[in-house]
């Protein structure tokens, strides 16, 4: 179907259909001054009564937002028709929109371009007027636009008469003028908005202009080029001219970016010379060790390991930029694809034969990689164009790892090791180049810039005792697999660690991120003897899992897990657990593309409840935010996500995900003894909002009621605890965020974290304010917080009045036989004491060494 005419006077005339079915309304009458006032281009609006946005006409996609509600086509004649769904729609940061194509995709007339939610779309936006704008219309000599309702596909919104030639040539002459640098301080970005102020700016100009930032550089006059390098709040441009007036140009153009071109919520930023002008007159930061015989990083896997270091330097492969022809380079990429897949295969049926499936998954996403088709065309493209196999393929692997690497999301960010733990093996196959198995001597502690999951698999565990790598988090794949190959390991150390000799004594310890330099012989010899004792009592401990937690003066404590899938329930019981203390299903959510049914999440929690045997489980609602985003569920940027939308703010914000997850809960109570937990709730109406909302989900399913808890995270819940007990059937102390927000640090901050303690009096004193609180009502009191697992803390926490400590995993028998050892009288004297100190350090000092 042809959309392009001529008519009599040669004018070329192009025809563009309704994207949506709905009411026509003229671009100028938009209630937003950037598209009224034709900064973005000539067009028409449509108030949509459908939810699919399809192509107006012929054309290919050049631009796609981000957050999804932008989207630009270029038809044969060269027009650029931006299709802007909502007003203020970025914010939403692609929530509720759905997009069916990609950016090179060629499209026709009627083809789906973005499905929305109109309902949540409406609910969070400013509006749903969606804007059809042509954004270069200096190369339109008439707009004829239409008038009444249109339907999507069928009916003519714009008639386009284009001009013969462009008007009024650029000013090439001159030197080119450049800005200092700029940092954009619009809180989005450079959405449409911006960039439409920006260019309506330099029109004003006859100068050439230009965007750049580092590498990256889009003309100054275009809004889909601007919009097109992603510009985000933060990043550092620069502009350029050249021109009779390009002096002034760049002028008045830098200022107006600095302010955020107008934009409310902007305010201007120090360039990152003004930044370090600053810095220097700061004192230098101390190092994150004041002792040079210790370096500290971040607990990956727990345990203490005595020995010696033995640096493990990373492999460099040189490769050749031009190969053979195309397709023999193209051959070579398929065939070394498909050998790593050979081995990545035989990695995975190794560790799934030694009984893990969690180690066997991280190979199967490794596999997942192999099979990426962004990776394998971005490769192919560049063969295309002469570069070999081998150059093409190390170039594309090793930029999307960097670009993973930068990213907010740690989770997402540390999975940036993974890829370049594939894109390696792959790039030994191209080159030939072979992986020597190294021979290292025995009691060694691996030193390391980073360490790939393959490496792990390959470990050999008769010598290798340990290990500390510069990168990587608590989180990383490497950390699970040490983690569950027993291996004491520190992840994140200060860098001066790679600058150590081998063979050098140190003492591990995994549990603290702590790595002791050149210690004595007796302190060697007194930790190799510390960890044969602790070895010992493990299986001492074990062979008694089964005996309950009773102190010697017959006072039961409650001894469950802290888990988030099934295999972990399964886990607990074999190790003596009484129950699941929380249920994080946050990663129920992690692990899927997109949020989870009904149906699925109700039968994830109904096997867990029926595996537990009768056991109580507690579900906690999902609680992610703005420091642990979905990536399906986009945030608005938060100056400061721990006291932004969290836990239950994110599900009263999105009731629809809440109310599918209560549903589920509810119907998995069918399976056992289930009880519900809200989080980060910090005032009265919000556990009466969450209960009235769990109660009509409970009569829409005619199921029985369940008990309902909260997490007390927050100080307010803590110090209104009498209140809150009125409202609920019992607490959980979530003791990582109780602390953070009593004391005002960030448990991830480098100079704050070795600060926090959970034996803080401040955060004690909230602690019995919470038992007390709940005891007036009857209800109990448990904790799931890290210091439930702290034997320190254990007396301390018993002597308080709480009656369950939900604990990690492999701690419960320790725990159990901790507890079986204390008196009850003893603990309560131990906390009066402990209510009565004035720093943690002075707490710890009064409750018994315990060696772990």
């Amino acid at each position: 179907m042809a959309y392009t005419t001529t008519a009599k006077s040669s004018a070329t005339r192009v025809l563009l259909v309704a994207p949506l079915s709905g009411m026509l309304l003229p671009i100028d009458r938009v209630p937003d001054p950037v598209f009224a006032q034709k900064m973005v281009g000539d067009g028409i609006s449509i108030d949509p009564t459908s939810q699919i946005l399809q192509a107006p006409c012929d054309g290919e996609v050049i631009q796609l937002h981000p957050s999804n509600h932008a989207i630009t086509l270029r038809t044969a004649e060269g027009l650029e028709v931006l299709m802007h769904i909502g007003l203020d729609t970025v914010t939403l940061r692609g929530q509720g929109f759905s997009p069916k194509v990609a950016v090179g995709d060629r499209v026709k007339v009627g083809d789906p371009l973005i499905a929305f939610d109109a309902d949540y779309v409406a609910l969070h936006a400013v509006s749903l007027l969606t804007q059809v704008v042509i954004t270069n219309s200096d190369r339109v000599a008439q707009f004829v636009p239409q008038t009444g309702n249109v339907v999507a596909g069928r009916d003519m919104v714009l008639e386009l008469a284009l001009s013969a030639a462009a008007t009024g040539a650029l000013s090439t002459e001159g030197n080119v003028v450049r800005s200092e640098e700029i940092v954009i301080p619009n809180p989005e970005g450079l959405h449409a908005r911006p960039s439409a102020v920006l260019v309506n700016l330099a029109k004003k100009y006859k100068a050439e202009l230009r965007l750049r930032r580092g590498n990256d550089q889009a003309n100054a006059r275009s809004v889909v080029a601007l919009m097109g390098m992603q510009i985000n709040r933060g990043d550092v441009v620069i502009l350029e001219g050249r021109g009779d007036d390009a002096e002034g140009a760049i002028a008045e153009l830098s200022e107006a970016i600095r302010s955020g071109l107008g934009e409310e919520g902007a305010k201007p930023m120090p360039a990152p010379s003004s930044i370090a002008q600053m810095e220097e007159a700061k004192p230098a930061p101390r190092p994150r060790s004041e002792d040079p015989n210790v370096i500290l990083g971040v607990a990956a896997s727990p345990g203490m390991a005595v020995g010696y270091l033995h640096q493990v330097k990373n492999q460099e492969i040189a490769v050749e930029e031009v190969g053979g022809t195309p397709n023999q380079e193209q051959r070579k990429l398929e065939q070394a694809i498909e050998q790593a897949r050979l081995e990545v295969e035989a990695l995975r049926a190794k560790v799934h034969g030694q009984g893990d499936p969690k180690k066997a998954a991280i190979f199967a996403a490794h596999q997942e990689i192999l099979e990426d088709p962004e990776i394998y065309d971005r490769t192919a493209s560049l063969i295309t164009e002469g570069k070999s196999a081998a150059y093409a393929w190390k170039h594309v692997y090793t930029s999307q790892a960097n670009q993973l690497a930068k990213l907010q999301n740690t989770l997402l960010a540390e999975r940036a090791n993974d890829l370049r733990d594939v894109g390696g093996r792959v790039l030994r196959i191209l080159t030939g180049v072979t992986t020597e198995t190294a021979t290292y001597p025995e009691q060694t502690v691996l030193v390391a810039e980073d360490l790939t999951p393959s490496d792990m698999a390959t470990l050999d565990r008769t010598r290798v005792i340990g290990f500390c790598t510069v990168a990587g988090g608590s989180t990383s794949h490497v950390a699970i697999l040490a983690r569950s190959m027993d291996i004491p390991a520190i992840a994140g150390s200060e860098e001066r660690v790679m600058g150590l000799a081998d063979g050098m004594p140190v003492i591990l310890d995994g549990s603290k991120g702590r790595l002791r330099l050149n210690p004595s012989s007796e302190e060697m010899e007194s930790t190799r003897q510390r960890i044969q004792r602790v070895a010992e009592k493990r299986k001492v401990d074990f062979a008694a899992r089964e005996q309950a937690a009773t102190t010697r003066d017959g006072h039961p404590i409650e001894v469950v897990a802290n888990i988030g899938n099934q295999e972990e329930a399964e886990k607990s019981i074999g190790l003596g657990g009484e129950g699941v203390g929380l249920l994080r299903t946050e990663f129920v959510f992690m692990e899927s593309a997109s949020a989870p049914s009904e149906e699925v999440q109700s039968q994830i929690y109904g096997n867990i409840a029926a595996v537990m045997k009768g056991r109580p489980v507690i579900i906690r609602t999902l609680d992610v935010g703005g420091d642990k985003p979905l990536p399906y569920m986009p945030m608005p940027h938060e100056e400061n996500p721990f006291l932004g939308e969290r836990g239950i703010r994110i599900g009263f914000d999105r009731p629809e995900i809440l109310r599918t997850q209560m549903r589920a809960i509810l119907r998995a109570s069918q399976q056992g003894t289930v009880r519900i937990m809200f989080p980060m709730i910090a005032r009265l109406d919000e556990i009466r909002m969450a209960k009235a909302m769990l109660e009509e989900e409970r009569q829409r399913l005619g199921v029985a009621p369940i008990e309902v808890g909260i997490m007390i995270e927050v100080p307010s819940a803590a110090v209104m605890a009498d209140q809150f007990a009125q409202e609920v059937d019992f607490f959980s102390i979530g003791t990582n965020d109780l602390t953070q927000y009593t004391l005002a640090m960030d448990r991830g901050h480098p100079k704050l974290a070795p600060l926090i303690d959970g034996l803080d009096p401040g955060v004690l004193r909230l602690i019995d304010l919470t038992v007390r609180g709940a005891s007036r009502y009857g209800k109990w009191v448990g904790v799931c917080g890290g210091i439930g697992s702290d034997p320190q803390a254990i007396p301390i926490l018993i002597g308080l009045g709480v009656k369950e400590l939900s604990v990690s995993i492999p701690t419960i028998p320790s725990i159990k036989a901790q507890i079986r050892n204390l008196s009850l009288v003893e603990c309560r004297e131990l906390a009066s004491r402990a209510l009565a100190a004035e720093t943690a350090a002075a707490v710890r000092d009064l409750s018994p060494f315990i060696e772990e």
